[in-house]
């Protein structure tokens, strides 16, 4: 009887302390919960000053909280950046990686409804970022998908014997106006009139610094070096001809090395503004990744989204003065996602039996965005005010 009369009493407390909880609102629940999982825990025979054993359902129940506390949301990619351009970057990069992975057809439908100019010789498409030209492992190119935009362009005819052929290429990372050939004979034709100059390409890009002076031609052989450290590389660099000589107040000519490849490009300052340019660039020859080498090293202002070559030894994120950053809404973590700035805006060479053929490809999204953001004027928005 006695021992009935205690076991009641002990029960006792516990109910009204759960009446007690639900009084105090569910807020108040978790603390007063965890106490009683403290307590039922300890044996009531046992000294206070020993640890408690921890059940099996507790052990489980902590783990799945601590799962739950890093585990990254569902709806948020880690690391994922929080501000509109620092958003935009990254679906752009989602965006070319789905380019490249989608079914010929669909890239191929994407391509014929962004063709530029067209005639019996010449086809030219405004090639998206981020898509290579050539074919390259895994990922779905430009020249993948001809023989199906052709079709597309022929009214989708079974038996269609005509072709098309890139002439002259663009980086897997540079945008615009990509020249396509429709036979071997106007490949050959168009490679004869670029050799002789007679093909020009201007590139619109956004550099990191204002050029000096703000027209020019910069005439500096590349060749390509192998750099060691932590990450060894290969990547294009200056080979110039002439140096400073030792008395510093003139320049003297040395040996060009014999792998360097002759290189000219030609640039013009359309706008500066916030420690950015609008820069027109044309080059008068056609050496790997030759815009960037010159902007970077020779002139100093590597173009914006540049991550090879915006350090002359190592591969890292390019990084940007603070007040690019802000006008970007950028953290300087995040200057990963940016792309390269590099488009090729313009293309004209001569008509086989017409007047020359001059295409003007529109800017891409993200382009027009970056020059919002720097406060950038376009010509044409110049010569309206």
């Amino acid at each position: 009887m006695n021992s009935c009369r205690r076991a009641a009493c002990t029960l006792v407390p516990r109910v009204s302390r759960v009446s007690r909880v639900e009084r105090r609102g569910p807020e108040a629940a978790p603390s007063l919960m965890r106490a009683q999982t403290t307590v039922a825990k300890r044996d009531p025979g046992s000294d206070p000053g020993e640890k408690p054993r921890l059940r099996a359902v507790d052990l489980a129940r902590k783990v799945q909280q601590e799962k739950r506390r890093t585990e990254p949301r569902a709806t948020e990619a880690p690391g994922a950046p929080v501000s509109g351009p620092q958003r935009r970057v990254t679906e752009l990069k989602r965006f070319s990686l789905q380019l490249q992975n989608v079914h010929p057809n669909v890239l191929a439908k994407h391509l014929h409804r962004t063709v530029l100019y067209q005639d019996q010789d010449v086809v030219v498409i405004n090639k998206p970022f981020g898509v290579p030209v050539r074919d390259e492992s895994g990922v779905t190119s430009i020249t993948s998908v001809l023989p199906v935009l052709s079709r597309m362009m022929d009214g989708m005819k079974i038996k269609s014997e005509s072709q098309l052929v890139p002439c002259l290429g663009l980086e897997k990372e540079t945008s615009g106006a990509l020249l396509l050939a429709r036979s071997e004979e106007a490949v050959e034709h168009i490679l004869n009139l670029h050799r002789n100059n007679q093909v020009q390409r201007k590139y619109w890009v956004i550099t990191v610094g204002a050029p000096v002076p703000s027209e020019g031609l910069i005439d500096i052989p590349i060749i390509e070096r192998q750099f060691t450290g932590p990450q060894p590389h290969y990547k294009m660099a200056l080979s110039p001809l002439f140096r400073m000589n030792d008395a510093g107040d003139g320049i003297t000519k040395v040996r060009g090395h014999r792998q360097a490849h002759s290189a000219v490009t030609k640039y013009r300052v359309l706008d500066s503004s916030g420690g950015c340019s609008l820069v027109e660039l044309q080059p008068l020859s056609g050496v790997k990744h030759q815009m960037r080498v010159h902007m970077a090293f020779a002139v100093a202002c590597p173009i914006l989204g540049d991550h090879k070559y915006s350090h002359w030894s190592r591969l890292a994120p390019q990084k940007l003065p603070e007040r690019v950053l802000g006008k970007l809404e950028l953290e300087q973590s995040k200057t990963r996602h940016l792309p390269l700035h590099l488009h090729a805006r313009q293309l004209i060479l001569p008509g086989t039996n017409q007047a020359d053929i001059s295409v003007t490809c529109p800017l891409p999204k993200y382009f027009t965005q970056t020059l919002k953001h720097l406060h950038l004027i376009l010509p044409n928005e110049k010569d309206d005010k």
